[in-house]
């Protein structure tokens, strides 16, 4: 007897599914995936470091935006993502209900999903080029940094450290452990 094979979502399918519901999904190769409602700690690093972004680009006056979850990302057909934290340069891809195409940067901060932040979000940011990739990891206070678009080896940080952003060419850093001080 054949096993039954999994439905494969597209992009239209899973936004007509979920359209009026309030659970928090992705969509990861055609797939429905349920995701965890942070808890208080990934909620107040990801609303300082967004804040932080989004004062950086103002003072700035930068092009970019900022975004917190949950807002959708839709990289193709049957992926459609929601970073925990993301910058978004080319207005072209904000059409005001979704990001159309990849962020320049996306920060995700690891939940109880550890291993789709480590290994399937790392392998899709990656291919769908997005320029910066950070995995900010709580339970040992690390964040792990990595450059794409130079296609450097990671590089990893405390929380107490001061964190470049390099599609800034640098010239913001990002300390968390100050950042939820001030929180």
């Amino acid at each position: 007897m054949p096993l039954a094979e999994k439905k494969k979502y597209t992009a239209e399918e899973y936004f007509a599914k979920t359209q009026d519901t309030n659970e928090h999904t992705e969509l990861i190769d055609g797939e429905i995936v349920a995701l965890a409602a942070p808890n208080e700690l990934h909620f107040d690093i990801s609303f300082s470091v967004c804040s932080r972004l989004r004062e950086f680009i103002s003072k700035n006056g930068g092009s970019c935006k900022p975004f917190m979850a949950p807002f959708d990302v839709v990289l193709d057909e049957y992926n459609i993502v929601e970073p925990d934290i993301f910058v978004v340069c080319d207005a072209d891809k904000r059409d005001g209900k979704r990001i159309n195409g990849a962020p320049d940067l996306v920060i995700e901060v690891v939940s109880s999903n550890r291993s789709d932040d480590y290994i399937k979000k790392f392998e899709i940011y990656k291919n769908y080029g997005v320029r910066e990739y950070w995995i900010a990891d709580p339970q040992y206070e690390r964040i792990l940094v990595y450059r794409f678009e130079k296609n450097a080896p990671a590089e990893i940080y405390t929380f107490s450290q001061s964190v470049p952003v390099g599609i800034f060419d640098d010239r913001l850093e990002l300390c968390i452990a100050e950042l939820l001080k001030q929180g």
